[in-house]
């Protein structure tokens, strides 16, 4: 049975849900199939979902009257998933939950993970969790997420020996994908439904949750803190929050940013070239972080005679100034001396 309510409960953490595996998808070869909702909206997670059965039964998947969960009223849908449920002696399912705090985080770090990323990810850690919990995958069929040969490529090297086919409105042409999206809308209603805003009295009347609606859009702007932002059912990387934030929110200059500002100047090109030998007084500009603690950067000039391993012949190095630590580059030349 798909039972969200432990996502629920810590809505802020991303959550995974696993049904038995049926005994007999792990001797028979069995065909997967991967389906998402929840990809466009600014509000709430997005679901990833696979199902996976024998293929010798996807005729029998198919007479159970599966189709894309988006085109089925919400009612169809929740009869759908009761189908799968009763018919577990054939059909396992597994879903991700990617709660609206990790998008936000991943696609904000400093090393931005895009939204394609994770839906690859999701993708590909439901799968193996099907394969390492006895499921006999042969065949897997995906709709697609960003270039459909790309992504189908980069699933055929994960899962080798697995054949994969990823094409656009896979939802509508193969029934077992049909099964995952009807898996994966069900419980981003169920999440939607049972959200609980850990803020407080939050006001849930917030439309559709697509940025382009304008009751979400001015559901927003009234719930976004000058301070603290938007709740955590909201993705702060979504454009449309980025802009009610700048216009909404207070700037926040950081102590970094106030230093970059003050520091910017024209410097002449020959700043970029090495030094004259005889340069003095090197000007460094020392982050607060360090002046605050009275700590200081040495710089420290090193020279050394190498043995050329020619009758006779020891050459001088060119001196250079390294900061923080001394690095030696060794390449069959052994150091004669070293000179302070």
């Amino acid at each position: 049975i798909m039972n969200v309510n432990e996502y629920s409960k810590q809505n802020r953490i991303s959550y995974v849900l696993l049904s038995n595996v049926p005994e007999i998808t792990k001797t028979e070869p069995c065909c997967l199939g991967i389906d998402e909702a929840g990809r466009g909206p600014v509000l709430g997670p997005m679901v990833y979902s696979v199902c996976y059965c024998p293929i010798s039964m996807i005729k029998k998947l198919s007479d159970l009257g599966f189709a894309d969960s988006k085109t089925l009223t919400e009612e169809k849908r929740d009869n759908l998933l009761s189908v799968i449920e009763n018919n577990c002696d054939f059909i396992g399912w597994a879903i991700k939950i990617i709660s609206p705090t990790e998008i936000s985080n991943e696609m904000l770090r400093r090393y931005k993970v895009t939204l394609n990323e994770i839906s690859h990810g999701a993708a590909i850690e439901l799968t193996r969790k099907t394969i390492n919990a006895g499921a006999n995958i042969t065949e897997m069929y995906v709709d697609t997420v960003g270039d459909a040969s790309k992504y189908q490529n980069k699933l055929s090297e994960v899962f080798d020996g697995v054949s994969v086919k990823v094409t656009p409105k896979a939802d509508a042409l193969f029934p077992i994908v049909s099964a995952a999206s009807i898996c994966a809308k069900v419980a981003r209603d169920r999440c939607i439904q049972g959200w609980q805003f850990p803020e407080g009295d939050i006001k849930e009347d917030y439309g559709s949750g697509y940025p382009a609606d304008p009751k979400t859009k001015q559901w927003l702007k009234d719930v976004v803190d000058p301070v603290f932002g938007f709740p955590q059912f909201v993705r702060f990387s979504w454009s449309t929050c980025v802009n009610i934030l700048e216009k909404h929110a207070c700037e926040v200059m950081w102590e970094d940013d106030e230093a970059e500002e003050t520091d910017k100047k024209i410097v002449p090109i020959t700043t970029f070239f090495a030094q004259k030998k005889n340069a003095t007084n090197i000007s460094v500009k020392h982050s607060k972080f360090f002046s605050e603690r009275k700590l200081e950067q040495k710089f420290v000039t090193v020279g050394c005679w190498i043995n050329t391993g020619i009758k006779g012949g020891t050459i001088r190095l060119i001196e250079k100034e390294y900061n923080k630590q001394l690095q030696y580059l060794v390449c069959r030349l052994h150091a004669k001396e070293f000179l302070a």
